[in-house]
């Protein structure tokens, strides 16, 4: 059973009144608790268990990257709508008494700040596509990252948060080597999140790319089936949520960083991405707000 009717504000209600998340007060923006934080852990756990013989390096980057990598990559003329760009203040302490007299005033006081050369990390994988520069070996690369991700998507649906984490695996090759590596763990994803006991399954989907220039590039990404989601009923039967994804980027990637396979061609790269928090979520709502209560089954896989 459900713990709730599939219905949003019902949802967020359950899991604040178990304690599981805190309000911020903003959008989008919420504490974990030690229940909350321990099925993501364990849940991250199992994905590097299912992961563990295919020789993945693991990198670790902060939850910036250089602003200078966002614009290489054209994520500005894709999605400007989901980006977060840090600014800082750079001026004099006459400056700054105008600006605190600002915040007090109530008054704007963004355009006292100035851009830094840094950004909030839009997708995990993105820091990960240079380390790849130069010529693969013939079996390729795979790498895997844990980190924070920001996307500007404020919003009271308890699932849509602007800052959230991902286990992903990216991967760089030949494109047949590419698509094999997407189909097989399209099909691994699938048996660990059904081994959970979760309704999922998967879907052709597209990116939500900005403006009319965007609705092209979606109708185009979905009729080549570059991306892939699994969804799962959380706040919605009818629209599903997707806690799950897979893209292959072509040669996008590869172009801009210089990445070759082994035989000199230019290479492909793709990337999986769990989503950590709505899959901790997806497992609440479909086993209950107290996951020492969950089937057994479920807690064998999280909790060996």
């Amino acid at each position: 059973m459900p713990a709730t009717a599939y219905d949003a504000a019902a949802f967020a209600e359950g899991l604040r009144r178990h304690g599981l998340v805190v309000p911020s007060g903003v959008r989008g923006v919420i504490g974990r608790s030690a229940v909350f934080e321990g099925v993501v852990t364990a849940f991250d756990a199992a994905v590097r268990r299912l992961a563990r013989d295919d020789g993945a390096e693991e990198v670790h980057f902060p939850p910036t990257l250089p602003r200078a990598l966002v614009e290489r990559t054209g994520y500005m003329e894709s999605f400007p709508q989901l980006a977060g760009a840090v600014h800082s203040f750079f001026g004099s302490e006459l400056e700054a008494r105008a600006l605190c007299a600002c915040i007090h005033a109530g008054e704007p006081w963004s355009d006292r700040l100035g851009m830094t050369d840094v950004m909030l990390t839009p997708a995990v994988c993105y820091p990960v596509y240079p380390t790849f520069a130069g010529t693969l070996p013939h079996e390729g690369r795979l790498a895997t990252s844990l980190g924070w991700v920001f996307r500007h998507e404020p919003s009271d649906e308890p699932t849509r948060l602007q800052s959230f984490r991902m286990r992903e695996y990216i991967r760089a090759g030949t494109p047949d080597q590419v698509v094999a590596w997407r189909n097989d763990w399209l099909e691994r994803a699938l048996g660990l999140l059904r081994a959970l006991e979760l309704p999922v399954r998967s879907d052709i989907a597209n990116d939500p790319f900005f403006g009319k220039g965007g609705r092209m590039l979606a109708v185009n990404q979905r009729e080549q089936q570059l991306k892939f989601e699994v969804l799962v009923p959380v706040i919605s039967e009818e629209a599903p949520t997707a806690i799950c994804s897979f893209n292959w980027h072509q040669d996008k990637f590869a172009t801009v960083f210089g990445i070759h396979a082994a035989d000199g061609a230019i290479a492909n790269t793709a990337c999986l991405g769990f989503g950590l928090e709505r899959i901790a979520m997806a497992l609440f709502q479909a086993h209950g707000f107290d996951p020492a209560q969950w089937p057994a089954a479920v807690r064998d896989v999280l909790w060996p």
